[in-house]
Protein backbone atom coordinates (compact mmCIF):
# COMPACT_ATOMS: atom_id res chain seq x y z
CA UNK A 1 0.00 0.00 0.00
CA UNK A 2 1.73 3.27 -1.01
CA UNK A 3 1.48 6.14 1.31
CA UNK A 4 -1.80 7.85 -0.08
CA UNK A 5 -3.70 5.04 -0.14
CA UNK A 6 -2.77 4.50 3.77
CA UNK A 7 -3.53 8.18 3.96
CA UNK A 8 -6.95 7.30 2.49
CA UNK A 9 -7.15 4.56 5.15
CA UNK A 10 -6.15 6.57 8.40
CA UNK A 11 -8.64 9.01 7.35
CA UNK A 12 -11.66 6.79 6.94
CA UNK A 13 -10.61 5.22 10.30
CA UNK A 14 -11.69 8.67 11.42
CA UNK A 15 -14.33 10.30 8.80
CA UNK A 16 -17.41 9.43 11.44
CA UNK A 17 -15.88 11.06 14.15
CA UNK A 18 -14.82 14.20 11.88
CA UNK A 19 -18.63 14.47 10.72
CA UNK A 20 -20.19 14.14 14.28
CA UNK A 21 -17.74 16.71 15.21
CA UNK A 22 -18.82 18.96 12.24
CA UNK A 23 -22.24 18.62 13.61
CA UNK A 24 -21.34 19.99 16.93
CA UNK A 25 -19.27 22.66 15.59
CA UNK A 26 -22.64 23.58 13.93
CA UNK A 27 -24.96 22.49 16.87
CA UNK A 28 -22.72 25.01 19.34
CA UNK A 29 -21.44 28.07 17.33
CA UNK A 30 -18.35 30.01 19.32
CA UNK A 31 -17.31 33.31 18.02
CA UNK A 32 -13.79 35.12 17.73
CA UNK A 33 -11.87 34.47 20.52
CA UNK A 34 -14.89 32.81 22.48
CA UNK A 35 -14.13 29.22 21.02
CA UNK A 36 -13.35 27.66 23.84
CA UNK A 37 -14.72 24.41 23.92
CA UNK A 38 -14.54 24.11 20.12
CA UNK A 39 -10.95 24.52 20.83
CA UNK A 40 -10.21 22.14 23.40
CA UNK A 41 -12.95 19.58 22.27
CA UNK A 42 -10.51 19.54 18.28
CA UNK A 43 -7.34 20.17 20.84
CA UNK A 44 -8.49 16.84 22.87
CA UNK A 45 -9.26 14.48 20.07
CA UNK A 46 -6.00 15.42 18.40
CA UNK A 47 -3.98 15.07 21.44
CA UNK A 48 -6.11 11.10 21.50
CA UNK A 49 -4.28 10.30 17.86
CA UNK A 50 -0.75 10.57 18.63
CA UNK A 51 -0.38 14.62 18.29
CA UNK A 52 2.01 16.15 20.29
CA UNK A 53 -0.56 19.04 21.60
CA UNK A 54 -0.15 22.38 23.37
CA UNK A 55 -2.92 24.13 24.07
CA UNK A 56 -3.34 26.94 24.38
CA UNK A 57 -0.59 28.01 22.72
CA UNK A 58 1.33 31.55 21.36
CA UNK A 59 -0.56 33.67 23.71
CA UNK A 60 -3.91 32.89 22.56
CA UNK A 61 -6.50 31.00 24.53
CA UNK A 62 -7.89 29.54 22.17
CA UNK A 63 -5.37 28.76 19.96
CA UNK A 64 -3.85 25.26 19.53
CA UNK A 65 -1.04 23.42 17.81
CA UNK A 66 -0.86 19.76 17.46
CA UNK A 67 2.57 18.56 15.93
CA UNK A 68 3.17 15.08 14.39
CA UNK A 69 6.86 14.37 12.88
CA UNK A 70 10.84 14.73 14.39
CA UNK A 71 12.61 16.41 11.82
CA UNK A 72 12.64 17.96 8.34
CA UNK A 73 10.45 20.74 6.89
CA UNK A 74 7.20 21.70 8.98
CA UNK A 75 4.01 21.70 6.99
CA UNK A 76 1.06 23.66 8.73
CA UNK A 77 -2.33 23.17 8.06
CA UNK A 78 -4.45 25.89 9.80
CA UNK A 79 -7.73 24.73 11.62
CA UNK A 80 -10.54 27.92 11.60
CA UNK A 81 -13.78 26.87 14.07
CA UNK A 82 -15.09 30.46 14.88
CA UNK A 83 -18.56 31.09 14.16
CA UNK A 84 -20.20 34.33 12.82
CA UNK A 85 -22.86 36.17 15.43
CA UNK A 86 -26.78 35.26 14.89
CA UNK A 87 -25.92 32.87 11.62
CA UNK A 88 -23.58 30.47 13.34
CA UNK A 89 -21.40 28.37 11.22
CA UNK A 90 -22.39 30.12 7.73
CA UNK A 91 -18.80 30.09 6.54
CA UNK A 92 -18.07 26.75 6.67
CA UNK A 93 -15.90 26.49 9.52
CA UNK A 94 -16.85 23.34 10.66
CA UNK A 95 -15.56 21.90 7.68
CA UNK A 96 -12.43 23.76 7.84
CA UNK A 97 -11.79 22.36 11.29
CA UNK A 98 -12.54 18.57 10.47
CA UNK A 99 -10.79 19.00 7.38
CA UNK A 100 -7.65 19.95 8.71
CA UNK A 101 -7.90 17.20 11.68
CA UNK A 102 -8.46 14.69 9.01
CA UNK A 103 -5.46 16.18 6.56
CA UNK A 104 -3.34 15.94 9.97
CA UNK A 105 -4.50 13.00 11.27
CA UNK A 106 -4.55 11.43 7.41
CA UNK A 107 -0.33 11.83 7.05
CA UNK A 108 0.94 12.04 10.75
CA UNK A 109 1.83 8.20 11.53
CA UNK A 110 4.18 8.59 7.91
CA UNK A 111 5.25 12.08 8.84
CA UNK A 112 8.73 10.34 9.72
CA UNK A 113 8.80 8.43 6.90
CA UNK A 114 7.88 11.16 4.59
CA UNK A 115 11.29 13.31 6.38
CA UNK A 116 8.31 16.00 7.69
CA UNK A 117 6.73 17.61 10.54
CA UNK A 118 3.20 17.92 9.97
CA UNK A 119 1.31 20.44 12.54
CA UNK A 120 -2.59 20.97 12.62
CA UNK A 121 -2.73 24.48 13.92
CA UNK A 122 -5.93 25.88 15.61
CA UNK A 123 -6.31 29.69 14.23
CA UNK A 124 -9.34 31.48 15.85
CA UNK A 125 -11.27 34.89 15.08
CA UNK A 126 -10.96 34.51 11.73
CA UNK A 127 -14.12 36.09 11.21
CA UNK A 128 -13.07 39.31 12.85
CA UNK A 129 -9.78 39.55 15.62
CA UNK A 130 -7.03 38.21 12.68
CA UNK A 131 -6.20 34.91 15.08
CA UNK A 132 -3.26 33.98 12.14
CA UNK A 133 -1.89 37.41 12.07
CA UNK A 134 -1.79 37.46 16.04
CA UNK A 135 0.15 33.78 15.59
CA UNK A 136 2.23 34.89 12.82
CA UNK A 137 3.53 37.92 15.43
CA UNK A 138 4.16 35.23 17.99
CA UNK A 139 6.19 32.88 15.92
CA UNK A 140 3.62 30.07 15.07
CA UNK A 141 4.43 30.17 11.22
CA UNK A 142 8.42 31.32 12.31
CA UNK A 143 9.94 27.49 10.87
CA UNK A 144 6.73 26.61 8.47
CA UNK A 145 8.03 25.38 5.04
CA UNK A 146 4.34 25.48 3.95
CA UNK A 147 0.79 26.19 5.05
CA UNK A 148 -2.39 25.66 3.99
CA UNK A 149 -5.79 25.13 3.99
CA UNK A 150 -9.35 24.47 2.55
CA UNK A 151 -12.64 26.55 2.68
CA UNK A 152 -16.28 25.86 1.79
CA UNK A 153 -18.35 27.50 -0.47
CA UNK A 154 -21.08 27.62 -3.51
CA UNK A 155 -18.51 26.36 -5.75
CA UNK A 156 -14.93 24.86 -6.25
CA UNK A 157 -12.39 27.46 -6.97
CA UNK A 158 -8.37 26.34 -6.72
CA UNK A 159 -6.86 29.77 -6.33
CA UNK A 160 -8.56 32.73 -4.56
CA UNK A 161 -6.91 36.08 -4.66
CA UNK A 162 -9.00 37.75 -1.76
CA UNK A 163 -9.47 41.33 -1.07
CA UNK A 164 -7.41 43.24 1.42
CA UNK A 165 -9.31 44.51 3.71
CA UNK A 166 -9.06 47.08 6.48
CA UNK A 167 -11.89 47.64 9.51
CA UNK A 168 -12.64 50.37 11.80
CA UNK A 169 -14.61 51.46 14.79
CA UNK A 170 -15.91 55.14 13.94
CA UNK A 171 -16.60 57.27 16.61
CA UNK A 172 -18.81 60.96 16.38
CA UNK A 173 -18.95 62.69 19.77
CA UNK A 174 -21.66 65.85 20.00
CA UNK A 175 -24.10 66.97 22.95
CA UNK A 176 -26.99 65.89 24.29
CA UNK A 177 -29.92 68.24 24.33
CA UNK A 178 -34.16 67.85 24.43
CA UNK A 179 -34.64 66.87 20.86
CA UNK A 180 -38.20 69.09 21.41
CA UNK A 181 -37.35 71.86 23.87
CA UNK A 182 -34.22 72.89 22.96
CA UNK A 183 -32.76 70.99 19.77
CA UNK A 184 -30.56 74.01 18.41
CA UNK A 185 -28.53 73.52 22.09
CA UNK A 186 -26.77 70.08 21.20
CA UNK A 187 -24.92 68.78 18.03
CA UNK A 188 -25.94 65.64 16.22
CA UNK A 189 -23.96 62.64 16.43
CA UNK A 190 -26.12 60.71 14.56
CA UNK A 191 -26.68 63.23 11.88
CA UNK A 192 -22.79 62.79 11.41
CA UNK A 193 -23.52 59.42 11.00
CA UNK A 194 -26.29 59.65 8.71
CA UNK A 195 -23.91 62.24 6.30
CA UNK A 196 -21.06 59.70 6.64
CA UNK A 197 -22.93 57.35 5.11
CA UNK A 198 -24.21 59.56 2.49
CA UNK A 199 -20.52 60.65 1.73
CA UNK A 200 -19.45 57.23 0.85
CA UNK A 201 -22.81 56.14 -0.94
CA UNK A 202 -21.95 59.26 -3.15
CA UNK A 203 -18.57 57.81 -3.24
CA UNK A 204 -19.41 54.75 -4.74
CA UNK A 205 -19.98 56.27 -8.00
CA UNK A 206 -16.00 56.71 -8.17
CA UNK A 207 -15.15 53.17 -6.42
CA UNK A 208 -12.96 50.57 -8.84
CA UNK A 209 -13.92 47.23 -9.58
CA UNK A 210 -13.08 45.33 -6.29
CA UNK A 211 -13.47 47.82 -3.91
CA UNK A 212 -15.96 47.37 -1.42
CA UNK A 213 -17.34 49.86 1.66
CA UNK A 214 -19.70 48.26 3.86
CA UNK A 215 -21.01 49.08 7.52
CA UNK A 216 -23.74 49.10 10.51
CA UNK A 217 -24.44 51.27 13.33
CA UNK A 218 -23.67 50.10 16.76
CA UNK A 219 -24.45 52.39 18.58
CA UNK A 220 -27.06 55.24 17.36
CA UNK A 221 -28.54 57.00 20.49
CA UNK A 222 -30.16 56.55 23.73
CA UNK A 223 -33.98 57.98 23.01
CA UNK A 224 -35.88 59.51 20.90
CA UNK A 225 -36.31 62.81 22.60
CA UNK A 226 -32.27 63.11 23.24
CA UNK A 227 -30.39 64.75 20.58
CA UNK A 228 -27.33 61.75 20.61
CA UNK A 229 -24.68 63.40 21.67
CA UNK A 230 -22.41 59.86 20.56
CA UNK A 231 -22.82 56.88 18.18
CA UNK A 232 -20.55 54.25 16.70
CA UNK A 233 -20.49 52.58 13.58
CA UNK A 234 -18.09 49.27 12.40
CA UNK A 235 -16.88 49.84 8.90
CA UNK A 236 -14.77 47.41 6.37
CA UNK A 237 -13.16 48.59 3.56
CA UNK A 238 -12.21 46.21 0.63
CA UNK A 239 -9.57 46.21 -2.25
CA UNK A 240 -8.14 43.87 -4.64
CA UNK A 241 -4.61 45.24 -4.22
CA UNK A 242 -2.99 46.44 -0.50
CA UNK A 243 -2.01 49.68 -2.39
CA UNK A 244 -5.62 50.35 -3.54
CA UNK A 245 -6.65 49.59 -0.13
CA UNK A 246 -4.40 52.33 1.24
CA UNK A 247 -6.32 54.79 -1.75
CA UNK A 248 -9.25 53.50 -0.42
CA UNK A 249 -8.85 54.33 2.93
CA UNK A 250 -7.94 57.65 2.64
CA UNK A 251 -10.99 58.55 0.37
CA UNK A 252 -13.23 57.04 2.92
CA UNK A 253 -11.60 58.26 6.01
CA UNK A 254 -12.21 62.31 3.98
CA UNK A 255 -15.85 61.54 3.84
CA UNK A 256 -15.82 60.40 7.70
CA UNK A 257 -14.00 63.82 8.32
CA UNK A 258 -15.90 66.13 5.77
CA UNK A 259 -19.41 64.63 7.98
CA UNK A 260 -17.54 65.66 11.26
CA UNK A 261 -16.70 69.07 10.14
CA UNK A 262 -20.04 69.66 8.93
CA UNK A 263 -22.36 68.67 11.98
CA UNK A 264 -19.73 70.05 14.21
CA UNK A 265 -18.74 67.06 16.07
CA UNK A 266 -16.14 65.22 16.81
CA UNK A 267 -14.44 62.14 14.78
CA UNK A 268 -12.45 59.51 16.30
CA UNK A 269 -11.24 56.86 14.25
CA UNK A 270 -9.84 53.36 15.69
CA UNK A 271 -8.51 49.76 13.41
CA UNK A 272 -11.13 47.11 14.72
CA UNK A 273 -8.48 44.13 13.94
CA UNK A 274 -5.65 43.76 12.22
CA UNK A 275 -5.80 44.37 8.31
CA UNK A 276 -6.36 41.36 5.87
CA UNK A 277 -3.79 41.19 2.68
CA UNK A 278 -3.88 39.27 -0.34
CA UNK A 279 -4.14 35.87 -1.14
CA UNK A 280 -0.45 34.76 -2.74
CA UNK A 281 -1.09 31.02 -3.96
CA UNK A 282 1.58 29.31 -3.98
CA UNK A 283 1.46 28.14 -7.75
CA UNK A 284 3.67 24.97 -6.94
CA UNK A 285 1.41 23.62 -4.40
CA UNK A 286 -1.75 24.63 -6.28
CA UNK A 287 -0.47 22.57 -9.09
CA UNK A 288 -0.30 19.49 -6.73
CA UNK A 289 -3.92 20.19 -4.75
CA UNK A 290 -5.40 20.77 -8.10
CA UNK A 291 -3.99 17.19 -9.59
CA UNK A 292 -4.66 15.37 -6.01
CA UNK A 293 -8.16 16.79 -6.02
CA UNK A 294 -8.96 15.55 -9.71
CA UNK A 295 -7.69 12.38 -8.50
CA UNK A 296 -10.42 12.24 -6.23
CA UNK A 297 -13.38 13.07 -9.08
CA UNK A 298 -13.65 16.85 -7.99
CA UNK A 299 -12.37 19.33 -10.46
CA UNK A 300 -10.90 22.36 -9.30
CA UNK A 301 -11.02 25.65 -11.96
CA UNK A 302 -8.77 28.57 -11.69
CA UNK A 303 -10.88 31.79 -10.22
CA UNK A 304 -9.71 32.92 -13.93
CA UNK A 305 -11.39 30.12 -15.56
CA UNK A 306 -14.57 31.36 -13.10
CA UNK A 307 -14.02 34.91 -14.29
CA UNK A 308 -12.79 36.07 -11.36
CA UNK A 309 -11.43 38.27 -9.29
CA UNK A 310 -13.73 36.97 -6.43
CA UNK A 311 -14.79 39.06 -3.47
CA UNK A 312 -13.99 37.95 0.37
CA UNK A 313 -11.29 38.29 2.30
CA UNK A 314 -8.81 35.99 4.66
CA UNK A 315 -6.11 36.55 7.61
CA UNK A 316 -4.62 33.36 5.67
CA UNK A 317 -3.82 36.08 3.00
CA UNK A 318 -1.46 37.54 5.89
CA UNK A 319 0.09 34.05 6.34
CA UNK A 320 0.58 33.24 2.49
CA UNK A 321 2.78 36.57 2.59
CA UNK A 322 5.39 34.82 4.97
CA UNK A 323 4.92 31.12 4.19
CA UNK A 324 4.30 29.37 1.02
CA UNK A 325 0.46 28.76 1.06
CA UNK A 326 -2.47 27.34 -0.57
CA UNK A 327 -6.56 28.42 0.18
CA UNK A 328 -8.64 26.40 -2.01
CA UNK A 329 -12.39 26.80 -1.96
CA UNK A 330 -14.25 23.21 -2.21
CA UNK A 331 -18.01 23.66 -3.12
CA UNK A 332 -20.80 22.24 -1.55
CA UNK A 333 -24.48 21.93 -2.88
CA UNK A 334 -25.92 25.27 -1.28
CA UNK A 335 -29.22 24.95 -2.83
CA UNK A 336 -28.51 29.08 -3.77
CA UNK A 337 -27.19 30.38 -0.58
CA UNK A 338 -23.78 31.84 -0.23
CA UNK A 339 -21.87 32.65 2.66
CA UNK A 340 -22.84 34.00 5.80
CA UNK A 341 -26.29 33.29 4.97
CA UNK A 342 -27.92 30.87 7.62
CA UNK A 343 -28.78 28.43 4.48
CA UNK A 344 -25.45 27.99 3.88
CA UNK A 345 -24.76 26.88 7.24
CA UNK A 346 -27.44 24.80 7.08
CA UNK A 347 -25.80 22.88 3.98
CA UNK A 348 -22.40 22.01 5.68
CA UNK A 349 -24.08 19.25 7.52
CA UNK A 350 -26.01 18.18 4.32
CA UNK A 351 -23.80 14.73 2.56
CA UNK A 352 -22.49 17.48 0.34
CA UNK A 353 -20.88 19.04 3.43
CA UNK A 354 -19.56 15.94 4.19
CA UNK A 355 -17.99 15.12 1.06
CA UNK A 356 -16.14 18.60 1.40
CA UNK A 357 -14.58 17.21 4.62
CA UNK A 358 -13.16 14.17 2.92
CA UNK A 359 -12.56 15.41 -0.28
CA UNK A 360 -10.53 18.78 1.10
CA UNK A 361 -9.23 16.22 4.02
CA UNK A 362 -7.61 14.06 1.37
CA UNK A 363 -6.69 16.50 -1.08
CA UNK A 364 -4.82 18.38 1.00
CA UNK A 365 -2.84 15.16 2.76
CA UNK A 366 -2.40 13.81 -0.84
CA UNK A 367 -0.57 17.50 -1.59
CA UNK A 368 1.30 17.16 1.75
CA UNK A 369 2.94 13.29 0.32
CA UNK A 370 3.43 15.17 -3.20
CA UNK A 371 5.31 17.57 -1.64
CA UNK A 372 7.35 15.30 0.29
CA UNK A 373 7.76 12.91 -2.41
CA UNK A 374 8.84 15.15 -5.02
CA UNK A 375 11.28 17.02 -2.45
CA UNK A 376 9.79 20.52 -3.45
CA UNK A 377 10.82 22.59 -0.71
CA UNK A 378 13.37 24.89 -2.53
CA UNK A 379 10.35 25.38 -5.65
CA UNK A 380 7.96 27.08 -3.00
Amino acid sequence: MDHKERATQAFENVETDLQGISQWLYDNPETAYKEFESSAKIARYLADHGFDVNYPTHGLDTAFEANAGTSGPRVVICCEYDALPEVGQACGHNIIATAAMGAGIAVAEMADELGIRVTVLGTPAEEGGGGKVALIEAGAFEDAAASMMIHPSPEDMLDPAFQARASFKVEFFGKETHAAFAPSHGINALDAYVQAYMNVSTLRQQLMAGDTVHNIIEHGGDASNIIPAYTRSAWGIRALTDARLDELIAKVRACWEAAATATGCRLEVTPNDYPYATMNNNQTMASLFKANSEGLGRPMPTEEELGGPGGGSSDMGNVSHVVPSIHPMVGIDSQGSVNHQKEFAASTVTESGKAAIRDGALAMAHTIIDMAGNDVWNDL
